[in-house]
């Protein structure tokens, strides 16, 4: 069984809207796609048709995944979030003692996750050494570039 997703109310709709788009619109396009690559004749050497289904075959298996994590999927109230220690939708400021740089991250689920606006999955090597973490604490995180040293400033919602 999959484990339980935690999303924001907008990460939600935008997997369900992705959803309702791949299931309409992607799927209608490439079963034209097909039609007019079979119109053309010999399916055994049409490149076109080869690519229309393998094309199909990724928007399946995307659909597939969409639908299992909106299964799984629970709705994180954020007035509900604790703040005393980082928990999925906190924002926690920290020093970067490796680079002596601060830092604001929002820990979010993998499929909210968007590092070029400082949205961090949870399950991300940082995002799991900050998790249950208070302010203060000093965590030491193992991430492929090496180690490096955080210490948590602030911890809020």
């Amino acid at each position: 069984m999959s484990k339980t997703v935690y999303l924001t109310a907008e990460g939600l709709q935008r997997l369900k809207a992705e959803l309702q788009y791949a299931r309409t619109t992607e799927r209608q396009r490439i079963a034209e796609a097909i039609a007019e690559a079979r119109a053309q004749g010999d399916l055994s050497e049409n490149a076109e048709y080869d690519a229309a289904k393998e094309e199909q075959g990724h928007l399946e298996a995307r659909i597939s995944q969409l639908e299992t994590t909106l299964a799984t999927a629970r709705e994180v109230d954020e007035s509900e979030v604790d703040d005393s220690t980082a928990r999925i939708l906190s924002n926690v400021r920290v020093k970067n003692h490796t680079a002596g740089k601060e830092a604001t991250y929002v820990l979010v689920s993998p499929s909210e996750a968007d590092f070029a606006q400082n949205r961090i999955s949870v399950e991300s090597p940082i995002g799991r050494g900050l998790l249950g973490k208070a302010e203060g604490d000093v965590v030491e995180i193992k991430i492929p570039a090496g180690k490096v040293k955080l210490e948590i400033l602030e911890i809020s919602r």
